[in-house]
Order: C-alpha cells, then structure tokens, then sequence
C-alpha cells in the first residue's frame, strides 16, 4: 500500500503533560521574583470586580496540558520492513513511543 518516497499524514495524541499552570500551559511571563513578591508563577488578575462580576468564558486558566489529537501532514517515507512492518518515517509523529497512530496516504 505505501511506496518509499511516498509523503504520509500521520495523526496520534500528543504527550500529556498532567496539570499545568499557565506559566507552562498559556507562556504567561509571570510576576516579579524579588522583594518578597508572591505572585512568581501566578496569572494575575483575571478581570474587574464589581462589574461584569465574572470572569468571561474564555479566559486563559490553569488546567490540564497535551492529550491533544493532531495530525502532522506530508511526511516522507525513508524505508519500508515487511518482514517487521515497520515504516520509517522522515520527521516527528505526535505522541510518546509505543503510542498508536494513524497513517493515511497525503492526497
């Protein structure tokens, strides 16, 4: 079904990365890490107060990180094991090794 030289797209769930803060998860810049500042690693202010008194749908906040489903397109085949059947693959697939992924033909 695949030929070397073929291009691929190859879908799998990215590496999850458990709970995250948004320093990690949105690249927030954080606050400042002297003069006993507490606010090192935190989001800041999340909206005002009195008026709208909510935050809005949307807001970027901390939470779980990665699992995502992403599909790399126009990978090159490099080689082909039957006797494995293995496919070697030119660039980065989503996921850890051992995951499973899809690989269908680029059209």
């Amino acid at each position: 079904m695949f030929e070397i030289g073929q291009h691929i797209n190859v879908t799998g769930l990215t590496i999850g990365k458990g709970n995250a803060g948004n320093m990690k998860k949105h690249h927030f810049g954080g606050g400042p890490q002297s003069h006993g500042s507490k606010h090192k690693r935190m989001q800041g202010s999340l909206g005002a107060g009195t008026s709208p008194g909510r935050v809005y749908p949307g807001q970027k906040m901390p939470g779980r990180l990665g699992m995502f489903q992403r599909t790399i397109s126009g990978l090159e085949i490099i080689a082909i094991d039957q006797k494995e059947n293995l496919l070697v693959v030119k660039g980065s697939i989503p996921g850890k090794a051992g995951n499973l992924v899809s690989v269908n033909m680029k059209k």
